[in-house]
């Protein structure tokens, strides 16, 4: 019987062949931490005696969750870790933008490989083809020290995405959708699979968005097989060999799902939960106070093209904020270039800075009042995300966030398009 994606990558990590259910320590390719754990695995490092890590071309540390540094507690992290970085002759990055971008982006991580991240959206690098997975500060001191991790070889799940997306729809509407279906506790542990004729189309910005999302249906990460358009993408990117691997046409899948996309419609999940999907006919009308365009799950250029076209030539609605933070540096510049930027600004937007701000915790961009309700791009929905237990969040896709910025109400994007 042959083997999935994630059961490919491990065996040859391990230095045999493993199977579903088996724990394995395997080999580390790259770590990345962010300023946002507590304690840090600088920290753990340190208290389990470590004095070199095992590869500082392979540990990236990154500012991105409180940056530039909210509060003297903030500034004293940040501190830490440049300090830690410094002493190593670590990857580090501040300002640059979100970690599950820049990683990729910046050819850290590659098709084959495997990550581990001390943040539970690190699956995002799954898109490339990668084992991508969050692991606890604890964990990461450990694999600081040892380049090796313990694992436990997730059992596979395949979810074919079939038809052909409508105009309006794209792929954040479908993951959303198909997190509703599973469910959030659905795929707990396992490799999730995304494939078929859709997933195939999809440029790399949207794959990433699929993969980001795996851990809000209980995955252990989301995956998708490297084809042209990887390769393509890689290009460039890469600074060492690598070798990109494929599940064998007799893989066996602890379940293969079908999700025909022909008649979906946008999708929305309603407060507080990211598996309260439905399509966007049952919300329609509802007030909004905020739209957000942030977070590592829709901050592409991609997607900030997609909120261009439809805010081009037009204005936020009275009374409507809309926050929009390209995800990284490299993205500001190309929004800049295309002018994408001028147009968030003329249609009534506010552009922050290449982070996580508006999205993990708030940060200190765009934190709601009591009783108001925002529409993300983001990845969660649960009371107190923006900085606020008190309101409503509302989770969609970057078209829709953009309609609804110009309404003032959650509306259809299709009529955009």
């Amino acid at each position: 019987m042959g083997m999935t994606l994630a059961e490919k990558i491990l065996s040859r990590h391990v230095g045999r062949e493993v199977k579903p259910g088996e724990i394995v320590m395997a080999a580390i390719d790259a770590t990345v931490s962010h300023d946002s754990n507590r304690p840090q695995a600088a920290e753990i490092f340190k208290n389990l005696g470590g004095k070199k890590v095992f590869n500082p071309e392979r540990v990236a540390m990154m500012l991105d969750h409180h940056y530039p540094a909210m509060a003297e507690a903030n500034a004293r992290i940040h501190k830490l870790m440049r300090d830690f970085s410094k002493e190593q002759g670590l990857i580090f990055y501040e300002g640059e933008g979100i970690c599950h971008m820049v990683m990729p982006e910046n050819g850290h991580i590659l098709p084959g490989e495997i990550l581990v991240g001390t943040d539970s959206h690190t699956c995002t690098s799954g898109a490339i083809g990668a084992f991508a997975v969050g692991v606890g500060s604890t964990d990461m001191g450990l694999a600081l020290i040892a380049g090796k991790l313990w694992f436990m070889v997730p059992q596979s799940v395949r979810m074919n995405v079939t038809g052909k997306l409508p105009p309006g729809v794209f792929a954040k509407d479908v993951i959303l959708h198909i997190i509703a279906k599973v469910t959030a506790e659905g795929v707990t542990y396992k490799s999730v699979e995304f494939a078929g004729p859709v997933i195939d189309k999809l440029s790399m910005d949207a794959r990433f968005t699929l993969c980001n999302m795996a851990i809000e249906m209980g995955a252990k990460t989301g995956m998708v097989a490297p084809d042209e358009t990887t390769l393509e993408w890689v290009k460039g990117r890469a600074k060492r060999p690598f070798t990109p691997e494929a599940p064998d046409a007799d893989a066996e899948y602890g379940e293969i799902m079908e999700f025909n996309v022909s008649k979906l419609s946008p999708y929305v999940a309603v407060p507080h939960q990211v598996d309260n999907g439905v399509p966007i006919e049952e919300v329609l009308g509802t007030p909004v106070n905020q739209a957000n365009i942030v977070s590592c799950t829709c901050s592409r250029l991609e997607d900030l093209r997609i909120v261009a076209s439809i805010l081009k030539g037009r204005k936020i609605a009275k009374g409507m904020r809309l926050m929009v933070v390209p995800g990284t540096k490299a993205v500001l510049k190309k929004a800049l270039d295309e002018k994408l930027i001028s147009t968030f600004v003329e249609a009534g937007g506010n552009v922050g800075t290449p982070n996580c701000m508006g999205c993990s915790a708030g940060g200190h961009f765009g934190v709601p009042s009591d009783g108001e309700t925002v529409i993300t791009i983001g990845n969660r929905n649960f009371k107190g995300r923006l900085g606020n237990p008190n309101a409503f969040i509302y989770l969609a896709s970057p078209a829709t966030a953009a309609a609804t910025a110009l309404e003032g109400k959650i509306a259809d994007p299709r009529q955009y398009f």
